[in-house]
């Protein structure tokens, strides 16, 4: 990922990207310094946190990262795997029925979802909601589509 430019958030801006995660996440990040860094190479922008990848586009809708969910565990929009689903999730696959224990009753199709595994509740992806929060339980089918995973590119950003 080739940065083509880095810009500091006004404060309205700031305001705006708070408040939303706030409202659907129930996450405060709380930091001093927001930049957002936009790329050559790929159609999406990162808001760097005081220095930290924490938020991303993702189809024009902000949302944290792997590594924002991370330090900044959301209440919300949270989707939790089983063991035997790590390893798929954290190399890319989409979320299948089968490996999802419990999801947020607060997922609509089209969301934005954050990836947990249950044992240490660690975020491990981030995709879009297929399905709704109360529906993804089950033997079959694909609920979620992954967008971002631990290790890809947007995961390994470093400024």
């Amino acid at each position: 990922m080739d940065v083509k430019s880095r810009h500091h958030l006004r404060s309205d801006e700031i305001d705006d990207l708070a408040a939303s995660l706030a409202d659907r996440l129930g996450v405060d990040l709380d930091g001093d310094d927001y930049e957002r860094v936009e790329f050559t190479d790929v159609d999406r922008e990162v808001v760097l946190v005081d220095g930290d990848p924490l938020v991303a586009s993702f189809d024009g809708d902000r949302f944290l990262t792997v590594r924002g969910a991370n330090a900044h565990p959301p209440d919300g929009h949270v989707v939790t795997v089983d063991a035997g689903a790590i390893s798929f999730v954290s190399d890319g696959a989409n979320v299948m029925r089968p490996g999802i224990v419990e999801a947020t009753d607060d997922i609509a199709p089209g969301d934005l979802v954050v990836v947990v595994e249950e044992q240490h509740g660690k975020a491990l992806a981030v995709g879009r909601a297929e399905t709704d929060g109360d529906d993804m339980t089950g033997d079959s089918g694909k609920v979620v589509d992954t967008l971002h995973h631990v290790g890809d590119d947007l995961y390994e950003f470093r400024v």
